[in-house]
C-alpha cells in the first residue's frame, strides 16, 4: 500500500491555521458553464495566495490522455506547460485564511489521491471540505439558478433534494467526499444547475450561485463583484440572442413551464413526486455521460 504522504509535498512555512476550510474544484469532470473554473480563477485573481502543497503530477496524470502544451520557437523548445495539482493558501476579504485545491483531476490512483487529501486534511486541521461544479440540466436561463447539494452529514445539506437515487459516472472529487465521510470528516458539495443549452459556454451566473453557496457554507467573506458584472453582461447577451429566434424561444418557454411546475411542487416531500414530463434518473445519468463524451472529442 502506497504511503499517502508520498503523493504530495508541503511547500514553505505555514501560518497558524485554526480549523481552515478546504475548497476543491478540479478540471476533467463535469463542469457545465465552466462554473468551477470561473470561481477558481476569480478567487485566485482577486485574493492573495501562494502554493502550500503540491501533488506528484507525474504519478497521478496520464500525459498521453491529456498531453500538456509545449512551445516551439524556430529551432528549439522554449516552454512547457507543466501540469500542476496544488493546494493554495488564500485569505478572504477580512483576512481569514483558507485553502483551495486546483488542477487536473487525477487519471489514476484515485484511492491513493483520496487518502493523500485526507492526510492533508488531518495534518492541517481542516474543519470542512467544499467542492463545487456545474452540471447540465433541462432548466431555463430565465429562472433562478438551481443547485444539488450533498454532504457527509444530513445537517450539512441545507437545500431540498432534486433527486432520489441514481447512478452517474464517478469522479475523484466524489470519491474524495465519500472517503472523507467514512473517515468522519465533514464535507459538502454543490452542483449548480446550468441550462443544458449553455453547458458548453461560459456562464458566470452559475459561478455566482456557486460562490454564494461556498460563502454560506464556510462563513468566508469572498469577493463577488467581478463575477456579478460578468453575469450581468452574459445574461444580456443571452437575452439578445434568444429574442427573435422563434425556435429557441419555444424551447425556453417549454423549459419555463416545466420549471414552474417543479417549483409549484416544492412543498411536496420530493420535487420528483410527480414525474410527468420529468427526466428519469437514467435519463439524467445519460446527460452526464453525453456531456463527458463531448469533452473528450478532439477540437
Amino acid at each position: 500500500m502506497r504511503n499517502p504522504e508520498d503523493l504530495y509535498e508541503l511547500e514553505g512555512d505555514l501560518p497558524e491555521l485554526d480549523g481552515p476550510v478546504l475548497l476543491h474544484s478540479l478540471d476533467g469532470f463535469v463542469d457545465a458553464g465552466s462554473t468551477g473554473q470561473l470561481v477558481r480563477e476569480h478567487l485566485l485573481d482577486t485574493l492573495d495566495h501562494r502554493v502550500v502543497a503540491r501533488f506528484d503530477a507525474d504519478v497521478l496524470i496520464d500525459y498521453r490522455a491529456r498531453r500538456p502544451l509545449m512551445t516551439f520557437e524556430r529551432d528549439h523548445w522554449s516552454a512547457y506547460d507543466t501540469p500542476e495539482l496544488v493546494v493554495h493558501l488564500l485569505r478572504d476579504e477580512v483576512g481569514t485564511p483558507f485553502l483551495m485545491m486546483t488542477g487536473p483531476e487525477p487519471d489514476r490512483l484515485w484511492e491513493g489521491f483520496s487518502a493523500a487529501v485526507r492526510s492533508l486534511v488531518e495534518r492541517l486541521g481542516v474543519r470542512l471540505c467544499v467542492g463545487f461544479n456545474g452540471i447540465p440540466m433541462g432548466v431555463p436561463h430565465t429562472r433562478p439558478v438551481g443547485m444539488t447539494s450533498h454532504g457527509t452529514r444530513p445537517d450539512l445539506v441545507k437545500r431540498a433534494a432534486w433527486f432520489d437515487t441514481m447512478q452517474v459516472p464517478g469522479s475523484a472529487s466524489a470519491l474524495l467526499e465519500f472517503r472523507l465521510a467514512e473517515a468522519g470528516h465533514d464535507a459538502v458539495g454543490y452542483a449548480v444547475h446550468v441550462p443544458h443549452y449553455l453547458a458548453q459556454a461560459s456562464y458566470p451566473t452559475a459561478a455566482v450561485a456557486a460562490l454564494e453557496a461556498v460563502a454560506a457554507a464556510t462563513g468566508l467573506v469572498l469577493p463577488s463583484d467581478g463575477l456579478r458584472d460578468a453575469a450581468t453582461r452574459t445574461d444580456a447577451d443571452i437575452a439578445e440572442q434568444v429574442n427573435g429566434n422563434a425556435e429557441v424561444e419555444k424551447v425556453v418557454r417549454a423549459l419555463e413551464e416545466q420549471y414552474d411546475a417543479f417549483a409549484g411542487a416544492a412543498e411536496r416531500e420530493s420535487l420528483l413526486a410527480d414525474d410527468r414530463d420529468m427526466p428519469t434518473a437514467d435519463e439524467i445519468a445519460a446527460q452526464f455521460e453525453q456531456f463527458l463524451a463531448e469533452q473528450d472529442k478532439p477540437e
